[in-house]
């Protein structure tokens, strides 16, 4: 049955996370946690929501950039989303933006998600399900190979999708009954102070998380004391991996890395630029045998690709809203299967968890058949907003039952946090 989208609305959404200094690292110390938001409307009822996560000011510039694709999606029949996709990133004047990057690439992937999550709303599934139920072939149509093709033909993808047909429903059974594990980010923000990281690293523990991740990067000094204080309270043997959101050079990266190797990082995720795949690769071979992870703000298909022919990486973390959405990530997901590289996404900000789940568990389902070594982030921020808000039971993803892709968020919320006149902000 065809539908049309008929509707297209924006909404610049921001949450005040500075003020306690949720979310802080040593690149991005006073974060209010953002989203640029869309509604599709249907001619038959049905809406379809997604978002782009930023932190604050350009909020705007990325709300302004999703509406420029309303060309691309009213009046259309939106039930072939490979075709949309595509077309999408290939608009020849919006290119010029990009291409395939940055502000508008990530505007695309809002849209994406949006018509994703219309499609599964209205095929009544979660769309992990939706996704996990879909042929080999109806998935490789789904993909742009475009740049790939020298580390992955479709010929393949077709090949690793057919090899985890077995066993597919016994995966399915298995999420639904023990869901998928999770570590957590929530103890280890970098403007938190050590009473605040003792009793978090406590409570991860309680919750029955099986890792943490701890901001590093501002200062080596700190990044000791409280790396000191999180082995106190978890143990010398429980994974404690680090993030130092690109703060630092080559060199530098090496020699801080090395110099906190006696706490056994579990991994160092973001430690230079994410456009530096040969300094990734470098890092990786100077602080080895501790792995290095990289992801959330790789900007497409084609730089994961290089980051995995440098062997550059030993984690791949995929973002939900930074590259072009469902489709591009896909592609991400079946490129690290062909390296046998592990994914565990990134999933801090607003609604990030929300979102990544769904493409963790098709991953499970579809694509790796595999949890071996493989965890999504959990940030325990601002779910309450949300329609369909992430289950966390004893460190794991429950598995979404609601049709949809989990990205809709309450009436009262958008309205409450709207920018600059949501009551909020109104007094700020």
């Amino acid at each position: 049955m065809s539908y049309r989208i008929v509707g297209m609305e924006t909404h610049d959404i921001r949450f005040p996370t500075s003020r306690e200094l949720d979310g802080s690292d040593a690149m991005n110390p006073d974060p209010d946690y953002s989203a640029a938001y869309v509604i599709l409307r249907t001619d038959d009822g049905y809406s379809g929501h997604g978002f782009a996560f930023t932190i604050g000011r350009g909020n705007d510039v990325q709300t302004a950039a999703i509406s420029a694709l309303e060309p691309h999606v009213i009046g259309k029949d939106a039930e072939d989303l490979g075709s949309l996709y595509k077309e999408m990133i290939n608009d020849s004047q919006l290119r010029w933006l990009g291409p395939e990057k940055g502000v508008m690439h990530m505007a695309i992937s809002a849209v994406v998600n949006a018509l994703w999550d219309l499609k599964a709303k209205r095929a009544g599934k979660p769309l992990w399900v939706l996704l996990s139920e879909m042929t080999p072939e109806e998935i490789v149509d789904l993909v742009d190979f475009r740049y790939l093709s020298d580390a992955l033909t479709p010929e393949q993808a077709l090949q690793i999708l057919k090899n985890a047909e077995k066993g597919k429903q016994e995966r399915i059974n298995h999420l639904k009954a023990h869901g998928y594990p999770a570590y957590t980010t929530s103890p280890g923000w970098l403007g938190y102070d050590d009473d605040k990281l003792r009793r978090l690293c406590k409570e991860a523990l309680d919750q029955g998380f099986k890792q943490i991740k701890l901001k590093v990067g501002a200062d080596l000094q700190d990044d000791v004391r409280r790396f000191t204080t999180a082995r106190e309270v978890c143990g010398p043997d429980f994974p404690i991996a680090i993030d130092a959101n690109q703060r630092w050079d080559v060199s530098s990266a090496i020699e801080w890395v090395n110099a906190l190797r006696h706490f056994n990082p579990h991994w160092v995720e973001e430690p230079t630029s994410p456009d530096d795949v040969l300094g990734h690769a470098a890092i990786a071979e100077g602080i080895k045998p501790i792995p290095v992870a990289t992801g959330e703000h790789v900007q497409n298909r084609i730089v994961f690709k290089q980051l995995l022919q440098a062997g550059a990486i030993s984690y791949l973390q995929i973002d939900s809203a930074r590259v072009g959405g469902v489709n591009e990530n896909i592609a991400i997901l079946l490129l690290a299967a062909r390296f046998g590289i592990p994914v565990c996404p990134h999933a801090g900000g607003v609604g990030l968890c929300e979102l990544v789940q769904h493409l963790s568990m098709f991953d499970y389902v579809s694509i790796s058949g595999s949890m071996d070594d493989r965890v999504i982030e959990y940030v325990d921020h601002l779910h309450e907003h949300f329609v369909d808000p992430v289950v966390i039971t004893n460190g794991r993803y429950a598995a979404p039952e609601r049709p949809g892709f989990s990205a809709e968020m309450h009436e009262e919320s958008i309205v409450a946090h709207s920018y600059p006149g949501g009551e909020v902000w109104r007094d700020q």
